[in-house]
């Protein structure tokens, strides 16, 4: 896709401005897609992964379609984590002055009452479900003059169980509103949702792997261990690594005793996790980005919405369960042109499952390459004239 500055997809010139002052001078492809039509007003139904640069792609026609004497809130931007919600707030502070607007956020792990004062007074309102049909269902703050919505990663909160608390929120909101749906998937319900939210939406598809992975600026790799050198392999894997390391395990409990076993061997790392308060997470995160821990140890749910372009590794310390989870995992990686390394330690017993999740994501060759047991294509039932038939998954064909 061709390259082109802002300005030429209608970006105003302040708000170019404000790009540039934070080394922001092109746009990434999904931004190039959705601007044009979001600034319009158009609905807009984006499928877009992890690191692509969607929150740009809703924050600038936000900012630029505001008024700063309108009524407030007048955005609505809902996010399935308390991370992302910090991280989407700290985007659109960088942009709302050159329009002189303002951005609140409001996510549990903190005071209601200070969050609901600031909620009341901003133009643009950031949300995790849970908290904000706390704060409206106690008549804190109105969502009667919001007529820009947006729903940012889409997938997560459902996968969270925040259809209900969405659903009820988006009763209360003007059906005369714009709506912006980001997800890295439109299958199934979230598709269903998808069309639900929206009226006539352009709909648009980012590259179904983020631009590092595309460009193979990410080196993938399968590792086999034992329980018995497992977390030697890991500290090596840190030693080598030439910056910040993010290391996914399966439960919080896996983080915190992982994180401590690696304290021991001296390498500097720090655990995030749900089971943490909202201030504990800011500071190990803070810890983490400004370089003085090398290495988060982290659940999935605590890394949604973690995006720091300095991530040279991430280390699969437990296997994640599906092709899509993988991508969400190593996406943190190989960021703004930068090169990266995608690691998974895999135990005997996990070899056939993390096979399958390689050939979901065109891997498999590299897996099989590893010596490591490797599973059969998945067998579907498909009926065929003259009688049905099992066969692999790649040589199903329709009839």
């Amino acid at each position: 896709m061709k390259q082109q500055p802002f300005a030429a997809l209608g970006v105003s010139a302040g708000v170019v401005r404000a790009l540039e002052a934070h080394g922001i001078n092109t746009p990434f492809q999904i931004q190039i897609l959705v601007l044009p039509d979001a600034l319009r007003g158009q609905d807009i139904l984006a499928k877009s992964p992890t690191g692509s640069g969607k929150t740009l792609a809703f924050a600038v026609p936000i900012v630029e379609r505001l008024e700063a004497a309108e009524a407030r809130p007048a955005a609505l931007v809902l996010v399935p984590t308390r991370e992302l919600a910090v991280q989407v707030t700290e985007v659109l502070q960088t942009l709302a002055p050159a329009r002189g607007l303002s951005v609140a956020a409001v996510y549990g792990g903190v005071p209601i009452r200070s969050q609901a004062s600031g909620a009341r007074t901003a133009h643009v309102l950031v949300a995790t479900p849970g908290r904000l049909q706390d704060i409206v269902e106690r008549r804190l703050v109105s969502l009667d003059g919001v007529r820009i919505l947006i729903l940012d990663e889409a997938d997560r909160m459902l996968d969270m169980g925040f259809k209900p608390q969405v659903d009820r929120i988006v009763r209360l909101l003007p059906r005369s509103r714009q709506t912006m749906f980001f997800s890295a998937t439109l299958d199934g319900e979230v598709g269903e949702l998808a069309r639900a939210y929206t009226h006539v939406p352009s709909r648009v598809e980012a590259d179904a792997l983020p631009h590092s992975l595309e460009q193979g600026e990410v080196d993938h790799r399968f590792v086999p261990v034992t329980s018995e050198n497992k977390i030697d392999t890991l500290v090596g894997l840190l030693e080598e690594a030439p910056g910040l390391s993010l290391v996914f395990v399966r439960t919080k409990r896996g983080a915190d005793r992982l994180a401590s076993r690696l304290a021991k061997r001296d390498v500097a790392a720090v655990a995030m996790h749900g089971d943490l308060s909202q201030s504990a997470r800011e500071r190990a995160l803070a810890r983490f980005d400004a370089g003085k821990v090398t290495t988060l140890v982290a659940t999935d749910v605590a890394a949604r919405g973690l995006d720091l372009d300095e991530i040279t590794h991430v280390i699969n310390f437990d296997p994640p369960e599906d092709g899509k989870g993988y991508l969400h995992r190593v996406g943190r990686t190989g960021r703004a042109g930068r090169s990266g390394t995608g690691v998974t330690l895999v135990l005997p017993e996990q070899q056939a499952e993390v096979s399958r999740v390689a050939r979901q994501n065109g891997h498999h060759e590299t897996f099989q390459a590893t010596g490591m047991r490797t599973a059969p294509p998945k067998l579907v039932y498909s009926s065929r004239r003259g009688g049905s038939k099992w066969g692999p998954t790649r040589a199903r064909r329709k009839i």
